[in-house]
């Protein structure tokens, strides 16, 4: 009975959580539909990058984020797997992640001591330069159980597909939606990282708390293939 209890009270907790985020969505397009009526933006269409880009100075943005520059790349493409690319990541998702630093909801030793030190201003800048980029794009390769996680989930499981909040490819639902982040294309091993943070509570900054529910259904064999798939993409 507690068993069925607790399947019904994640199952509860889901349909809230995606019942907010689409009327979320709804709400952004419809803001946003005099900006992009009649046009078919593709992931990197002018309107797009303008959209995803937020309300900082991408050409200042690019001078204020050379320390960033060190670990994430010069135009976000970083070289290590444990830092995350940021190249056409939305710049309101970027600057949230630096206030969660600086807030301590999330923590990192580097992180933490760099995201003290950078002004509202300044955030909304360096956002904006890293979000303006050709988005992040993997090698095409697959994995066939990673795929039909990220697809079609595991309902027997209550485990709501990725496809849902992260879109087709990874990236993004659409470029006014910073909600939930681009990760089509990112590091398999920061991916993995991320996804084993949000299964063990040391990450606990989705919305809702999306991510520590569907990550507690994963076992490691699903959650690297998980991982590897979306790098991929």
């Amino acid at each position: 009975m507690l068993h069925v209890k607790n399947h019904i009270a994640v199952g509860l907790a889901l349909a809230v959580l995606f019942t907010t985020s689409t009327a979320f969505a709804k709400s952004t397009h419809k803001a946003l539909a005099p900006v992009s009526a009649g046009v078919e933006m593709s992931d990197d269409s002018a309107e797009a990058i303008k959209l995803r880009s937020g309300p900082g100075d991408p050409v200042a943005g690019k001078d204020k984020s050379q320390l960033c520059q060190g670990c994430h790349g010069e135009v976000g493409i970083s070289l290590e797997g444990m830092a995350p690319k940021l190249a056409g990541q939305y710049g309101k998702y970027i600057a949230k992640q630096l206030r969660n630093f600086q807030a301590g909801t999330r923590t990192h030793q580097i992180m933490s001591a760099i995201a003290a030190t950078v002004s509202d201003d300044d955030l909304a800048d360096i956002a904006a330069y890293f979000a303006s980029q050709t988005k992040m794009k993997g090698d095409g390769h697959d994995n066939e159980l990673g795929k039909k996680l990220f697809l079609h989930g595991d309902m027997s499981r209550m485990m709501v597909a990725c496809v849902n909040c992260h879109g087709v490819n990874g990236k993004g639902k659409s470029p006014g939606n910073p909600v939930f982040p681009v990760i089509g294309g990112q590091h398999k091993d920061y991916l993995r990282g991320q996804l084993i943070n949000f299964r063990d509570g040391d990450r606990g900054n989705s919305p809702g708390g999306v991510m520590n529910i569907i990550t507690q259904k994963l076992t490691d064999e699903e959650l690297d293939s998980l991982a590897d798939y979306v790098s991929g993409l």
